[in-house]
């Protein structure tokens, strides 16, 4: 193997025939000096080069083994006198062993120029692959697909890059999957430079897999029912790393612990089996929020929540929401009880004081609820539900109440790719049905049914769509219509709404009588629903989209369909906890109406 390395320094004339005092001497001494040190200080460094003769893959790899330009005399005299190995050695990790290698150095001014001229000649060539497992992996179908995927082959340009690669994924994948004892036998690589051939050699010897031992863990931070609960493995089951993180991302997912932490005990091993010691840290006793917010529907709002993630050992919780705005004042507390599942199965106790608008209504509502909710195998997540609801309200100079027993049964389903809160694509489908009888404790009869439907889909980098649609009814006897309550009806308008109308102010139009004998018109809720939205988007910059939209619908009494559609545009900054949306919407379907601003926070499911 042999490299061309021709120096060439250039060499700067000079004469001096003019005799000068030992003082001038020593004077023009410490200046150029001077001079030496501040042009060091003045240049970030001290040599450039440049590399010729190859391009892509060759000139990166090059490029990485020489570094970065040095920065001092003797990083530059380092950087010279070792530029031609580590260029030899860049092209050997890519198989070429029999480079031409020109490096000409040019020293005439303080920034030394280094140029490096490569030819890379023919490369050494894959001749012979000898991989072989032996002991328990050899029949494990993980280690065989391993094999059967790698990327070296006969004939191909030697690479110790994937050679590597493959080594590090061998003693990689042994560790996951419990052979503990597995190591390499034999790992090498025969290279003949005049043969340019390349004979490589990887055995892989397993040993045993070993099995899941004992699960050790404080019995006063946890239940064994919970970590049954969330266990990925049993005891005896194959050891498998996939399993164990996923073990800790469930625990993680209750909220209970602030840290944990699974891991085998490989010094305890006993006949195959590895004890796992697991390590909680419980998570802090209580923790507050307070938020300061504002949306077009609601104007200024503040809110305080307090949660007490673990109230004990079986994981009780509970979560109590204060949130205070002219429009929509509420309370609300949850308390939540695990049943046979700490995540997929769950028993909520509920209680709310609210009150909102509905329309030209006020209603004031009381609450008590019970919510079961369970994980189905396919996705959907199932809730059984019983709530009681005393709700009053005025219409015009009559004050009405109303009283409800509402059993009930949801559905609903997320899917999404990429991060939760600003999707590339997904869906979001929700279902609701519940029915209350004049015959047990409730006001009127009735059968509600509400869904809502959100598809987001993106198309490239850049552009996105978002579909929206609402479908409710209320099916009830046309005399109890009128003393349906506001929050059990439907109305529409607003940002989460149609928007370029005003907050719930789409709804079913009445005439009635004031206090003063007079009449009016008053907007209140209707027994039906139906929106449809469609939105582009485009995103300009990393954080920022811009968006047009079409909002369609009507909240209605039965056959009494008015359509009600608007047009806007936005822009929109995206941010970790969903996108700041700014959006201004007109109604189409009014006759001159007015311009909208809607301001609102989150993501679109």
């Amino acid at each position: 193997m042999q490299y061309r390395t021709p120096y060439k320094r250039a060499q700067g004339k000079h004469s001096s025939k003019m005799k000068t005092s030992p003082y001038l001497s020593y004077a023009v001494l410490l200046f150029l000096l001077f001079s030496s040190s501040a042009s060091t200080g003045l240049h970030a460094e001290t040599l450039t080069y440049s590399v010729g003769g190859v391009a892509g893959d060759f000139k990166a790899n090059v490029l990485a083994w020489l570094g970065n330009e040095p920065k001092t005399v003797a990083e530059r005299s380092n950087f010279v006198a070792s530029a031609e190995k580590r260029v030899a050695l860049s092209l050997q990790a890519l198989g070429y062993y029999s480079p031409d290698i020109s490096i000409t150095v040019d020293e005439t001014n303080s920034i030394w120029k280094m140029v490096i001229e490569i030819t890379p000649k023919k490369p050494v060539i894959v001749s012979a692959v000898d991989i072989k497992l032996l002991g328990a992996a050899r029949d494990d179908p993980v280690f065989k697909k391993l094999i059967s995927e790698q990327s070296i082959h006969l004939g191909d340009t030697f690479n110790h890059g994937k050679y590597e690669t493959l080594k590090n994924r061998v003693l990689v994948l042994g560790k996951k999957r419990g052979y503990f004892d597995g190591t390499l036998i034999v790992s090498r690589v025969d290279v003949s430079v005049r043969a340019r051939s390349a004979n490589i050699l990887l055995h892989y010897a397993s040993g045993q897999r070993y099995r899941f031992g004992d699960i050790r863990y404080d019995q006063g931070v946890t239940s064994f029912g919970q970590l049954q609960a969330l266990g990925t493995f049993k005891e005896h089951d194959y050891y498998d790393l996939s399993l164990v993180q996923q073990f800790q991302a469930n625990l993680q997912r209750t909220n209970f612990y602030s840290s944990v932490l699974l891991r085998p005990l490989l010094d305890e091993t006993r006949d195959s089996q590895v004890p796992m010691l697991l390590e909680l840290q419980p998570a802090k006793r209580h923790g507050f929020d307070i938020g300061l917010g504002y949306s077009t529907d609601t104007r200024g709002r503040i809110s305080l929540i307090w949660r007490t993630p673990r109230i004990n050992r079986y994981g009780h919780s509970q979560e109590t929401r204060l949130k205070y705005s002219d429009i929509n004042p509420s309370a609300r507390v949850t308390y939540k009880i695990p049943l046979s599942h700490p995540l997929d199965d769950t028993l909520a106790l509920k209680a709310r004081l609210e009150t909102d608008e509905y329309g030209d209504l006020e209603s004031d509502q009381q609450e008590l609820g019970v919510l079961r909710e369970m994980k189905l195998s396919n996705g959907w997540l199932r809730g059984y539900s019983l709530r009681l609801l005393d709700e009053e309200w005025d219409v015009g100079s009559l004050s009405e109440e109303s009283y409800y027993t509402l059993p009930g049964i949801t559905f609903s389903k997320r899917t999404y790719k990429g991060s939760p809160v600003n999707p590339q694509a997904g869906a979001s489908r929700f279902y609701q049905f519940e029915l209350a009888s004049e015959k047990v404790a409730s006001e009127i009869s009735l059968l509600r049914a509400y869904s809502k439907l959100t598809y987001v889909k993106s198309l490239g980098d850049r552009h996105r769509f978002v579909t929206r649609g609402e479908l409710g009814a209320v099916f009830i006897k046309d005399e109890d219509r009128s003393s349906l309550s506001p929050s059990l009806g439907f109305i529409a308008g607003g940002s989460q709404s149609i928007r370029g109308f005003s907050y719930n102010s789409i709804g079913n139009d009445v005439r009635v009588t004031l206090s003063d004998g007079s009449k009016t018109t008053l907007t209140t809720g209707g027994d039906r629903l139906l929106i449809a939205s469609l939105e582009y988007q485009y995103r300009f910059l990393e954080n920022w989209r811009g968006a047009i939209f079409t909002d369609y619908g009507d909240a209605f009494n039965k056959n009494n369909f008015e359509a009600n559609y608007s047009a806007g545009f936005g822009i929109h900054y995206l941010t970790p906890v969903g996108a700041v949306r700014a959006e201004i919407a007109n109604s189409l379907s009014e006759d001159d109406p007015s311009w909208y601003v809607h301001l609102n926070i989150g993501a679109e499911f």
